[in-house]
């Protein structure tokens, strides 16, 4: 079996940063697995899991990705990767949610309860500042498997959180 790694890079957000570390772990044979990517403020962050090519080692890889001008000033890890790498059914997204909205000190926690008493299961979930002309709103959107046999229930309870927080609530089955 092949040896599987996760990749995590954070460093400052620059243009053409996928393409730099997607086209070099191409021309090295690495398989590109789940991978997730973020702007956080000025910053950047990738993860991704990576099957390696027989004969290279993460050593090997980190050597390469170092090379590479856009991560000079980034943090790089490579660690093995201990997982099945494939997704289990909880892990399948079934709807998206997303909130907006003032920034609510424990928004995140709120829905992450209100979803752990339906049985639900975040599979991502990105929240971020964004300029408007009234000021900052805050943005949470997130994409989660929800048991078919509570989803109503459990957007109905995500709504009622989000109004009782003066926050609009948009969701949609996948």
């Amino acid at each position: 079996m092949a040896e599987l790694v996760l990749v995590h890079i954070v460093g400052p957000d620059a243009t053409g940063l996928i393409a730099a570390v997607a086209g070099r772990l191409y021309d090295l044979g690495v398989n590109l697995g789940d991978t997730s990517f973020a702007v956080l403020g000025e910053a950047a962050k990738l993860t991704a899991v990576c099957e390696l090519p027989e004969g290279m080692s993460a050593d090997g890889l980190e050597g390469e990705l170092r090379s590479l001008p856009p991560l000079a000033a980034a943090t790089l890890s490579i660690s093995p990767f201990a997982y099945r790498p494939a997704r289990g059914d909880q892990a399948r997204i079934t709807h998206h949610i997303e909130i907006t909205g003032d920034d609510v000190p424990g928004l995140v926690a709120q829905l992450a309860e209100v979803l752990g008493e339906f049985g639900a299961n975040i599979v991502t979930l990105n929240s971020e500042r964004v300029p408007s002309p009234g000021g900052v709103r805050y943005v949470s959107r997130l994409a989660v498997w929800l048991p078919e046999d509570k989803a109503e229930a459990c957007l109905a309870s995500i709504a009622n959180t989000a109004e009782q927080l003066s926050l609009s609530c948009w969701s949609k089955a996948i």
